[in-house]
Order: C-alpha cells, then structure tokens, then sequence
C-alpha cells in the first residue's frame, strides 16, 4: 500500500504543486466558482499536455509553466524551507524559489509520460477556513481511479494552488521533508543547496 502510494505521488506531483506575493485585496475574497475556475484551467492545461504526445524535454517545459501560473510558487518554496527560511537572506530565498520552481518541473515532469491515456476530472469544491479545497480524480491506465485535492487561496493577491494532496499525502509537507534531508547532507549550507537544485530531480 505504501508503495502504491509512493508510485501515485510521483506521478501525480506532476499535476501540479504555487506566483508572486502581493498584497491582498479583501474586497476579492475566494468564492467556490473562483477556486474551481483554476483547477479547471489547471487540469485542461495538464490534460492537453498529457494528450500532446511532445518529446519528454517539452512536456518538462510545459509542466513549469504551469506550475510557475497556477501555484503560488514563493508560498510553497519558503514552507519547503520550514524554519531555515527565517535564517538566510532576501537573496538567498529569491534564488532558493527559483532554484526550486525548476527542480519541481524536472522532479515531477519526467512523471508525464506515466499519464499516457490517462485524464484528470474535477468533481468537487468545498470552502475549509480560509481557504478552498478543489476536489479531483485522476484515472491512469491499469490503476484504480485516486483523489487529488488541490487548496486553492487567494492570499497572494492572485487566485493560486499552495497545496495538493494525494489519497491524504501533502506535496507541501512531503517535500519539505525532502528538501530537509538535503539540506542536512550539506550540513545546513543553503548556497549548495540552491547550486545542487539547480540540476536535481
């Protein structure tokens, strides 16, 4: 079961995952329609992807694309950082986004060729404090349909994704474990870090 669910992540990490901080306008609060718009938006982006039948390189390209509109990139990437985020620069976190925008695409673009045949289909939108939750199913050939909720805010001043959830696990919180453990084997140095994410994945 554990592995099923490594194998579906992977895959469907592909779908996603968050634009740049502005301030909010509270007189744009998220409504159910906004919050599904985007996922509608994301998934025909992904669909047509998936259906292109491009070299693996462009479906690569495409996927951080998509990600760099619809996910509020610079909310996920600081919380990938936890609190090492509040002990480095300005600087360093502009070039740790970046680094990390581009090894997001790389890491779960090369899992688009996994999609062939398949498809993604919104069902659902609930509102869960402030923000929404987008509800999908991804149907992939020889594998039992799955869910994947993507949490949709607006609290950057844009309609964005911060979060998907695959059957219960976070993208958000999995890879600040990741990128944890890759700052420890560099003994905390946050340069190597941004250096080696620039190829990983």
């Amino acid at each position: 079961m554990t592995s099923n669910l490594t194998r579906r992540f992977m895959m469907t990490a592909g779908l996603a995952a968050l634009a740049v901080a502005v301030r909010p306008d509270p007189a744009r609060a998220l409504t159910e329609a906004r919050a599904r718009a985007l996922i509608d938006q994301v998934v025909s982006d992904i669909n047509r992807v998936i259906a292109s039948g491009q070299p693996l390189s462009g479906m690569i390209s495409d996927f951080e694309r998509i990600f760099s509109r619809y996910a509020d990139v610079p909310i996920i990437a600081r919380s990938t950082l936890g609190a090492d985020a509040n002990r480095i620069s300005a600087a360093q976190l502009r070039d740790y986004t970046e680094a990390f925008r581009g090894y997001v695409a790389r890491k779960y673009g090369k899992r688009f060729n996994e999609f062939a045949g398949g498809k993604i289909e919104v069902k659902d939108v609930r509102e869960v404090k402030s923000w929404h939750e987008v509800r999908s199913i991804v149907y992939l050939r020889g594998e039992s349909p799955f869910e994947v909720s993507f949490l949709v805010s607006d609290r950057s001043g844009q309609d964005k994704f911060f979060d998907m959830v695959i059957e219960g696990i976070s993208l958000r919180l999995s890879e600040r474990t990741e990128i944890g453990a890759m700052l420890d084997r560099r003994n905390g140095d946050i340069g190597a870090l941004i250096n080696d994410l620039k190829t990983a994945g």
